[in-house]
């Protein structure tokens, strides 16, 4: 995601209403804020309903946008925070017994190891998305998705070993960007 190309979307959203610029911001944006939703919520279908909620804010906020200094972290932060809204939500609608609750931990994260946790995934995801496309999508399905090196180069129609190099490239430079 490139600032020049989502501060063009945010202008032409603001400006002429346009649904195609509203379309490509998505475009460029859905991946990003799918695996922040994802990475709090850990539920496919409950990540995706949670950015296409974020989609719309956004659609109903962009005569704001443009002014909005750092659009990355602002999603960013409109992300997480209706990720943590949706499982307060989930989590008062369920009805657990006793069986079903998990065993008290002796210790609870502090709010200062939590604000840092959050704050190496936000670093996390910005290195991700500056990765190369396939770098990135091989990054993705074998460390994230789980998938084999063999089942990665098949669907991406390229050799096993071009499937270990890329992920090593993807490994090098997100060191290089998180250890920053």
């Amino acid at each position: 995601m490139t600032e020049q190309e989502v501060r063009r979307y945010l202008r032409q959203m603001k400006e002429e209403n346009s649904e195609q610029a509203f379309h490509g911001f998505y475009d460029l944006c859905y991946d990003r804020l799918f695996r922040i939703a994802y990475y709090f919520v850990k539920h496919e279908e409950w990540a995706q309903e949670i950015v296409l909620d974020v989609f719309m804010r956004l659609w109903e906020q962009r005569a704001k946008l443009p002014e909005v200094k750092n659009i990355e972290d602002y999603c960013f932060i409109l992300t997480k925070n209706a990720s943590l809204n949706y499982l307060e939500k989930e989590n008062r609608h369920a009805t657990l017994s006793t069986e079903q609750l998990p065993e008290p931990t002796d210790r609870a994260d502090s709010p200062e190891d939590t604000l840092i946790s959050e704050e190496l995934f936000a670093r996390y995801v910005k290195a991700l998305d500056r990765l190369p496309e396939r770098c990135r999508e091989v990054f993705i399905r074998i460390r994230e998705e789980k998938q084999s090196y063999a089942q990665v180069a098949e669907e991406l129609d390229i050799s096993v070993k071009t499937v270990d190099a890329q992920l090593q490239k993807a490994v090098t430079r997100l060191k290089e960007s998180l250890l920053v």
